[in-house]
C-alpha cells in the first residue's frame, strides 16, 4: 500500500503536537483558574459593598432617629430640669435636716441630757478616767457662729457659686421662721 507522503505524519511529530496540545491545555487551566480566582474575588469585593451600603443606610436612619430624639427631648432643657432637681433635691435636704433637728430638740428635753451624762460618767467612771475635772473648764452649750462675723485668720470664706448663695439665704429664712 503506497501512502500519501504528504499525509503522512511521523511518529516523532505526533508526540510533538501532542506535547504541544498538553502544554497549552495545561496554560488554559492555569489561565482558568486564574479567571476563576478573579471571579470570586470580584463576587467578595461586591458583597463587601452591598454590606457597606446596608451598613450606610442603617447609619442613616439612626442619625434621623436620634435627630427626631434631641428634637423632642431638648437638651438644653432637660439639662436646666436635672439642675433645678438637684436644687430643690438640696434644698429638700436641708429642711429634713433642720426638722430633724427641731424634733430631736423638742424630745431631747432636760432630762434625756441629764441621763446621758449620768451615764457617761458612771460608764467613765466604772473604766477610771476622770474627765468631769477637765471638761468643768471647757465651755458648755451652744457656741453661736455669726455669718460673716467669723475671725478670718481662723477661717476664710471663699465666695461661692450663685446657686450657694441662693441656698444659704433660703437656709438662713427657714432658721429665722
Amino acid at each position: 500500500m503506497r501512502q500519501n507522503s504528504n499525509l503522512y505524519i511521523s511518529p516523532f511529530a505526533a508526540t510533538r503536537i501532542l506535547a504541544r496540545q498538553l502544554i497549552r491545555l495545561r496554560q488554559q487551566i492555569t489561565n482558568l483558574q486564574g479567571t476563576r480566582a478573579q471571579i470570586r474575588g470580584v463576587a467578595t469585593h461586591t458583597q463587601a459593598m452591598y454590606a457597606n451600603t446596608s451598613i450606610s443606610a442603617g447609619m442613616k436612619g439612626a442619625s434621623k432617629a436620634m435627630a427626631a430624639m434631641n428634637k423632642q427631648m431638648e437638651p438644653a432643657k432637660q439639662a436646666k430640669v436635672m439642675r433645678e432637681f438637684q436644687k430643690q433635691s438640696a434644698q429638700m435636704d436641708m429642711t429634713i435636716e433642720m426638722m430633724s433637728e427641731a424634733i430631736d430638740e423638742t424630745l431631747d428635753k432636760d432630762e434625756a441630757e441629764e441621763e446621758t451624762e449620768e451615764l457617761t460618767n458612771q460608764v467613765l467612771d466604772e473604766i477610771g478616767v476622770d474627765y468631769s475635772s477637765q471638761l468643768s473648764s471647757a465651755p458648755k452649750g451652744r457656741i453661736a457662729v455669726h455669718n460673716k462675723k467669723v475671725d478670718n485668720a481662723s477661717r476664710t470664706v471663699t465666695p461661692a457659686a450663685p446657686d450657694v448663695d441662693d441656698l444659704e439665704k433660703r437656709l438662713a429664712s427657714l432658721r429665722s421662721k
